[in-house]
């Protein structure tokens, strides 16, 4: 199909633009450039047309925990919610730690996901090797978790991450957390309360401490190794200091916020409780607006989601059995535009941090801009009418922002030049490709 997006108003490189855009056998044709004769006429009806959002750190829960969600399901709210692409995690089961398991999941991906795809492999105290050798168009990095996790997947071996840092071919994405003083705060908590542990506990039991003394451990191996770093899930003030404003070019050390760490702050817990657990923690509000302006000042280079689904059942139950993770593909792009609304973040800003930036990052070819011969993976939103869509895609079926309308709603996605989503329905059409990563 062929498509011209007229009465647009195109966000892009740091400029939003009115006109139109064409679209032709998957790509950019150009802007202001009239395209095929044959080309579907879309009114945007002065909406804001942008890249699709790549969301560089999602658990898609793919294989092994099913029940919870599966890249199909996940993959197809991702979409409705303006995400064309993302970079899955590796603590699923089997975790994916080697280059089978990669490749499993790249078939799986293949066969049923509606976005654009790429995989971590995940770091663990004794696959070393298996990292060196990687091959670097399966994977978009690796995982380390320096915090709390299933099995073997924290690696706390102070060997190890020297040797991850020293070797690692790509960039190394890290869960900063420091295990000891959660163990230890769990603990306190648990002699205070017993099992009743209350969930406006949990930013002092995953404590900015523990944030912060994994964070700069990260930092100083990779500015001792000269390594390419990207610290996750950004949640305090104090770790912003490790981190520099600047062009994401010049960078080795890059962080990232997520969307409810952006949205939430910790006067939400009582209200919330499990459904807004997550690790890290939600903190305060001060925090909270200290990583705001950390996005503007470009200390914070990419927000991303951390989608991390579990079942009502499970998120049901008492403060220490209760999973940590939010499902939050659908809403993510809603959640900035709330932002935009409110002038905490430019248009322009949510393009960079959501796109630009992670394609840049990453080294992912041809997509993340609106440019002639890119592929047309695109999103219209309507800044100005509510979402009036209250179904959850996820396969939980719940959503932390359940009791929230939007200002703004995605009235369109294409993925590869196809239009998959529109105006709360999907259309059918070939699934999403693998991402290509175009490194030196």
């Amino acid at each position: 199909m062929s498509y011209r997006i007229v009465n647009a108003r195109i966000v892009n490189e740091g400029t939003v633009r009115e006109g139109d855009l064409s679209v032709a056998r998957g790509r950019i044709v150009g802007l202001n450039v009239v395209g095929p004769p044959e080309a579907e006429v879309i009114d945007a009806k002065g909406g804001y047309v942008l890249p699709g959002m790549i969301d560089d750190q999602v658990h898609f829960r793919e294989p092994g925990f099913e029940h919870k969600a599966t890249i199909e399901s996940e993959s197809r709210a991702a979409v409705a919610g303006g995400i064309t692409s993302y970079l899955e995690m590796p603590n699923t089961n089997p975790q994916t730690v080697t280059a089978e398991a990669l490749a499993d999941k790249h078939a799986r991906a293949a066969a049923r996901s509606m976005a654009n795809y790429g995989f971590y492999l995940g770091a663990t105290n004794d696959n070393l090797e298996a990292i060196k050798a990687v091959d670097r168009r399966q994977a978009c990095g690796i995982k380390i978790f320096m915090g709390s996790s299933t099995g073997n997947m924290l690696v706390d071996d102070e060997q190890t991450l020297d040797g991850i840092f020293a070797a690692s071919p790509l960039v190394i994405a890290t869960h900063c957390e420091h295990t000891p003083t959660i163990v230890a705060n769990e603990a306190a908590a648990s002699a205070q309360h017993g099992d009743h542990i209350p969930f406006t506990e949990h930013p002092r039991i995953r404590s900015a401490d523990a944030c912060y003394r994994s964070s700069s451990l990260a930092v100083e191996l990779a500015r001792r190794h000269d390594a390419k770093l990207h610290v996750l899930h950004i949640t305090t003030a104090q770790e912003l200091a490790l981190f520099e404003a600047g062009d994401l070019a010049d960078k080795r050390i890059t962080a990232e916020a997520c969307v409810h760490h952006l949205f939430f702050n910790d006067t939400a817990y009582p209200a919330k409780g499990a459904d807004i657990k997550c690790n890290p923690a939600i903190k305060s509000t001060a925090d909270q607006h200290a990583i705001w302006a950390a996005v503007n000042d470009g200390r914070i280079d990419v927000i991303a989601t951390d989608h991390a689904p579990h079942t009502v059942e499970e998120k049901g139950r008492p403060y220490a059995q209760a999973p940590a993770g939010l499902p939050l593909v659908q809403h993510a792009l809603l959640t900035l535009f709330e932002h935009v609304a409110a002038g905490r973040f430019t248009v322009e800003t949510v393009v960079e941090k959501t796109a630009h930036a992670p394609a840049r990052l990453f080294g992912i070819a041809e997509r993340g801009f609106i440019r002639e011969g890119y592929w047309a993976d695109l999103v219209l939103v309507d800044p100005t009418t509510p979402e009036n869509d209250a179904r959850i895609l996820s396969k939980c079926g719940w959503s932390p922002f359940s009791d929230i309308v939007f200002g703004s709603r995605v009235r369109m996605t294409w993925v590869n030049g196809e239009l998959r989503y529109q105006n709360g329905a999907f259309l059918e059409g070939s699934g999403g490709r693998a991402l290509d990563f175009s490194r030196p």
